[in-house]
């Protein structure tokens, strides 16, 4: 039940269109953020702090100091406001006008300075110092929020890079503001220049965790889930992942590859990809319940597979990423499992199919029907005798029909033999080059015009034969 001193909060945060979890999370608040640095922190806290209505207090608490460690006021004052309206009479929903104002203050300090820095620099037309002024200035101002002028400072480096790791570096900092910005179409635009060409093997294994990572992100951004699949699959190496929790964790890849590859791959592609995938595996060891659900979905045992996600729903509900699409990703793989479990019967009864896959207050049917009109799911409810009647071909007018083509390819086959031993019996047949004549029109020369037409009076006789005998 929610506290009544939550109740206007989250009223006004479910008319902003906001989620509301009231399931208590799987996982413990202070773990979970352990495994996270940067700004990224501040933007799970407080989201699971407007979601989630067991940990709302301590989340938006702990998203009011983890705001004043850094140099962000905006995002302090978001924290603040969204704890004042949910607590008034926390300690922390006191406004620090002094933190503010003296962070502000240095803001604007430190920006002049950067600027002036840079300035110089371009003034000496010294390459490596211009780049390393832009990128002083870009990471400045997006430690404060200003995220398009640190986009600005960052393209800018472009020109100066010159070796391949400044190149990476240019990448790295232009997408890491592309995912705060959730520009998933500018992500996917340059994530491959992330990995030049010229790279070593260590380098590239130390690099392809984030570029899989954040295109995985972007796909997933998109819908894509196949696609987005299949780059959480190639993530590589744990170890050097974790190098990357500013974007997400290794928990993170096992979580999003697992319930991405069960909504968008087949069965076989699970057991190959996934299962027997020896680097996925390493993460899937990080979250046991994902690799239970696929090698339950593998096993056909898919009310076990849907129970166990649905175990843990409140948690994808609370991550800033699967949040939009946890109901769609749970919708193609319940109706994977519904089509996976029809395949060997060609009728079943709704009893069965609710004591499988019924959920309490929802009727099956409506899903069904819905399955039906959308393509998915070939079959026809019987209202009357409560069945699932499975639409298919029919298997005698399918081997009806590749036995009239298997016939008609023999007899096809048996003229022309019968044409060509008519043709050596009348040793008609031609050998190796034809003989020269030596007359005119009316010489051996025009011989040959008269066998062809002896050919074709000899085949068509044996094609009436063969039909008369046939």
């Amino acid at each position: 039940m929610m506290a009544s001193s939550l109740l206007p909060f989250f009223t006004a945060m479910e008319n902003q269109g906001g989620v509301i979890v009231k399931d208590v999370p799987k996982f413990d608040l202070e773990l979970y953020i352990s495994n996270y640095k940067g700004r990224t922190r501040f933007d799970r806290l407080l989201l699971i702090g407007q979601c989630s209505v067991p940990l709302c207090l301590d989340a938006l608490k702990a998203a009011v100091l983890e705001a004043k460690k850094g140099k962000d006021v905006q995002r302090y004052r978001e924290a603040w406001e969204c704890l004042r309206l949910a607590s008034p009479n926390e300690p922390e929903a006191q406004f620090d006008d002094v933190w503010v104002n003296n962070t502000g203050r240095s803001n604007r300090t430190v920006t002049h300075q950067l600027e002036a820095e840079l300035k110089g620099y371009k003034n000496n037309l010294i390459k490596e110092s211009i780049r390393i002024g832009h990128r002083d200035l870009g990471e400045h101002l997006e430690a404060i929020g200003n995220l398009n002028g640190s986009a600005d400072a960052y393209v800018k480096m472009r020109p100066d890079a010159s070796t391949v790791s400044h190149i990476i570096d240019v990448g790295k900092h232009i997408i890491s503001i592309m995912l705060q910005k959730r520009d998933w179409t500018g992500i996917l635009a340059n994530v491959n220049k992330l990995m030049p060409a010229n790279m070593t093997v260590e380098e590239t294994n130390v690099e392809q965790p984030f570029q899989k990572m954040v295109a995985g992100l972007a796909y997933l951004g998109s819908e894509k889930y196949a696609e987005a699949a299949k780059c959480f699959l190639e993530t590589g190496d744990p170890l050097f992942c974790q190098r990357y929790n500013d974007v997400a964790s290794s928990n993170d890849v096992a979580t999003y590859g697992g319930l991405l590859a069960l909504a968008s791959m087949e069965r076989d592609e699970l057991q190959n990809k996934v299962l027997d995938n020896s680097s996925f595996r390493n993460y899937l060891e990080l979250e046991p319940q994902i690799r239970k659900a696929v090698s339950m979905f593998v096993n056909c045992r898919y009310s076990s597979c849907l129970e166990i996600l649905e175990r843990y729903r409140s948690d994808y509900l609370l991550d800033i990423y699967l949040q939009k699409h946890v109901s769609k990703i749970f919708s193609l793989i319940r109706k994977k499992c519904i089509i996976q479990y029809l395949v060997p019967f060609s009728c079943v009864t709704l009893d069965s199919m609710n004591a499988v896959f019924g959920k309490p207050d929802e009727s099956l049917e409506v899903e069904l029907i819905s399955m039906m009109k959308s393509g998915a799911l070939k079959a026809r409810i019987n209202t009357i005798d409560k069945l699932l009647v499975m639409v298919s071909s029919e298997p005698r007018t399918v081997m009806q029909t590749r036995a009239s083509e298997t016939v008609r390819d023999y007899e096809g086959e048996a003229l022309e033999r019968v044409r060509r031993m008519s043709l050596a019996v009348a040793d008609l047949e031609v050998k190796g080059s034809t003989r020269k004549g030596t007359g005119g029109a009316g010489g051996a020369g025009s011989l040959p015009g008269l066998g062809e037409i002896l050919l074709d009076d000899i085949a068509s006789e044996s094609s009436l034969v063969v039909e008369s005998t046939s």
